[in-house]
């Protein structure tokens, strides 16, 4: 075991200032993930900032502001907290859906809602320590390039990094198009779109988001949509439970009558990072919301995909999973 301190923090400002001052320290809420990663000697913290007491918990509409009447949750809550809670399962179903398609029960009682979002990936390349990964040494090479890379990206990878993000809740959120909320050493607030928090791995594939050293997770911040009434997350996996996607979809519709006015789409299991499938929202918009055109979209939308020796058959995955979590979308009136 390698020697760590441990420090309780008592409001935000000083949990900032002690993890921006150290760049070898880590926030500790739920610990579900840097637990782990200690255990795996793939990270080596030298400070944990507990951070459980603050009061960063609430969920609540906005009275304000870009997002006025949608949902801000706390960066603490806990991700079961939030999926069992009215708002988000009257307003937001498709977030409860993949927060429950997660790990186990117990898990999701310990686990943050801003943890869930910096969680890191669960390439076997990142966590064996014996293997080349430039996310985990930057620029000693990527194991899975040429090794088993059943479970990595066919979107957006680089030469340096082809490891997929891990989370299921990050799907619904891009889907929703919510805004992480972050405050720094200073007191300052800045509010980063979710497309823009995550980042694809380039040439630092080290880096998974964009937030600065220091930064904390205050709230994420749900805006007002029209997609309650006919949302739905599909997520394929190799076994039932407890296990992370091959592929998973969040698709959400706003339809008058047959007609799409607004698609909403992600992906997850197929990028550094939760993949919004564009191409096939815009495919849709306007059009009838039919089988043939759900079809139509998604093979459209892995057109685009660029597999990899031992994934390809997500491509195909990848196609079945749209166009089925489109027609169940369809078919929810109103989840209930």
């Amino acid at each position: 075991m390698k020697p760590f301190k441990y420090t309780s923090a008592n409001n935000i400002q000083s949990a900032i200032k002690l993890v921006g001052d150290n760049p070898n320290a880590r926030f500790l809420a739920g610990g579900t993930n840097i637990i782990d990663l200690m255990k795996e000697d793939v990270e080596h913290p030298d400070e944990l900032v507990d951070i459980t007491r603050l009061a960063l918990v609430q969920v609540q509409f906005i009275p304000e502001g870009a997002n006025k009447g949608g949902v801000a949750i706390g960066g603490l809550g806990k991700n079961t907290e939030t999926a069992n809670h009215q708002l988000i399962r009257q307003h937001y179903p498709l977030l409860s859906q993949a927060i429950l398609a997660g790990a186990s029960a117990q898990i999701r009682n310990m686990a943050t809602n801003g943890g869930n979002l910096l969680q890191r990936t669960r390439c076997p390349y990142f966590y064996e320590v014996a293997m080349p990964c430039n996310k985990r040494v930057p620029g000693s090479g990527c194991g899975a390039m040429g090794g088993i890379n059943r479970m990595h990206a066919i979107f957006g990878w680089s030469e340096k990094c082809i490891a997929v993000f891990p989370s299921d809740m990050s799907v619904a959120l891009a889907a929703l198009d919510a805004v992480v909320k972050v405050r720094d050493q200073q007191g300052r607030e800045r509010r980063i779109p979710f497309a823009d928090f995550h980042r694809l791995p380039g040439d630092n594939p080290e880096k998974d988001n964009n937030l600065l050293q220091g930064e904390l997770i205050t709230a994420i911040e749900l805006p007002k949509n029209n997609f309650a009434d006919h949302s739905y997350y599909l997520k394929v996996r190799d076994r039932a439970s407890y296990a992370f996607a091959l592929v998973s979809v969040a698709a959400a519709l706003e339809l008058d009558g047959n007609r799409i006015v607004h698609a909403r789409i992600a992906m997850g299991g197929v990028a550094h990072k939760p993949w919004r499938a564009l191409t096939a929202e815009k495919m849709l918009a306007g059009k009838a919301a039919t089988e043939t055109n759900f079809k139509a979209a998604a093979e459209a939308e892995m057109d685009l995909a660029k597999p990899l020796e031992h994934n390809k058959f997500k491509v195909e995955l990848g196609k079945r999973g749209i166009t089925r979590a489109l027609y169940m979308a369809m078919n929810q009136d109103g989840n209930k």
